[in-house]
């Protein structure tokens, strides 16, 4: 089984910085994808951003020059630094990974975070 755990949420004021890292662990052969996802109260969960192993990157709407995401190959962790937060940016962050097993032979599995509460207070 594969585990991600996330941290570095917290209350923030608007126009501050956060940043999230999420750690994965288990029997992973390799990862293809890592990203962020939120989903704020009443709404569906979205894109933040995600990052594929060889570095290519891609932003939700409207994020991208606030946020950037950054993956370590090697430890199997993945960030997302956050800027200028706005209140609109409250939510709850959860951490994915497309990941190789060492059982699988063909395809991978997706996994979650169990998610981090961010709050940006006006």
């Amino acid at each position: 089984q594969v585990q991600l755990v996330e941290s570095g949420g917290g209350l923030v004021q608007a126009g501050g910085s956060l940043r999230l890292s999420c750690a994965a662990s288990g029997s992973i052969s390799s990862i293809l994808a890592m990203g962020w996802y939120r989903q704020a109260p009443g709404k569906q969960r979205e894109l933040v951003a995600s990052i594929l192993s060889g570095g290519s990157t891609n932003y939700g709407d409207s994020l991208k020059g606030r946020f950037t995401i950054s993956r370590d190959n090697a430890k199997n962790t993945v960030s997302l630094q956050m800027n200028s937060l706005k209140p609109e940016d409250t939510a709850v962050y959860y951490c994915n990974a497309d990941v190789i097993t060492h059982s699988m032979v063909v395809g991978a599995a997706t996994y979650w975070g169990q998610g981090t509460r961010v709050t940006v207070s006006s």
